[in-house]
């Protein structure tokens, strides 16, 4: 199997992941072989070793772009329809495991977040999610399974992922760090502030940029909804918030004229 991720992946943490869902089935295969023919069918020897480059991506790509990849993945789902929860997840997990090009690994999140699917992103598939985070490792796959599943399972069972993200946020792995702090970038006025808060915190410093990053998303996300709690939030953190968060956290109350300069 490739290298994961950016860099490779830690295998020590590929494995204790893998043991979390145990290989049971090998998934509908008739959905997983469509999925791989029509990405080979699309793809683009150009295109691959560029976007490979771009994204620092140890796993190869086909050279598929995202909208058609994503019209193979639609086609795809609806025509191979999956009887109950076991055979989504384990078909989903097949295909990411298995994956061997990364636009693979995107299908695998496409079948995971499809509305089809709805009733099944229970807690039963946090397993599911925690082993994309771990797994996938770098910033494209980590994003989408925060920013879609992640965040829709906060949504409905808010106090049961609080526990969860709040646990995360001390991780040793730092994508579940990461993770944590942006699971609640679509929720607006609905935003816990108090575990939002609580996931930055030990994270403050942190001298990675992918947590830098996350905190300054995270907030400047909020200031959409209410930008003096941020502004407040950073200028009574200013001297614990790196240069980078702070920059990201302020960048449309400055742009707005909330206030003249960071603090």
């Amino acid at each position: 199997m490739p290298p994961l991720g950016a860099g490779g992946g830690d295998p020590g943490a590929v494995r204790a992941a893998r043991l979390v869902i145990p290989r049971r089935k090998p998934g509908d295969r008739a959905l997983i072989e469509a999925i791989r023919a029509g990405l080979r069918a699309a793809a683009d020897p150009v295109k691959a070793p560029q976007m490979q480059a771009y994204m620092k991506s140890a796993m190869p790509y086909h050279g598929v772009q995202t909208p058609q990849a994503q019209r193979i993945f639609r086609d795809v789902i609806a025509a191979h329809p999956l009887d109950g929860f076991e055979a989504w997840r384990d078909t989903t997990l097949a295909l990411w495991r298995e994956a061997t090009q990364r636009e693979e690994r995107y299908g695998a999140l496409a079948l995971a977040k499809h509305r089809r699917y709805r009733a099944h992103r229970s807690r039963e598939a946090f397993p599911m999610y925690e082993e994309f985070v771990v797994t996938g490792a770098w910033w494209d796959l980590v994003d989408e399974t925060a920013g879609n599943l992640l965040d829709e399972l906060h949504q409905q069972d808010p106090a049961w992922m609080a526990a969860r993200m709040r646990e995360w946020s001390t991780a040793p792995d730092m994508w579940k760090r990461r993770a944590s702090i942006i699971c609640q970038l679509r929720h607006k006025q609905a935003t816990d502030l108090r575990l939002l808060y609580d996931c930055i915190e030990p994270n403050l410093g942190d001298r990675e940029f992918f947590i830098r990053k996350a905190i300054g998303w995270a907030l400047r996300q909020y200031a959409w909804t209410d930008p003096d709690e941020v502004v407040r939030y950073v200028t009574a953190n200013a001297d614990r918030l790196s240069p980078l968060s702070k920059r990201e956290a302020l960048k449309n109350v400055l742009k707005s004229g909330v206030i003249a300069a960071i603090p």
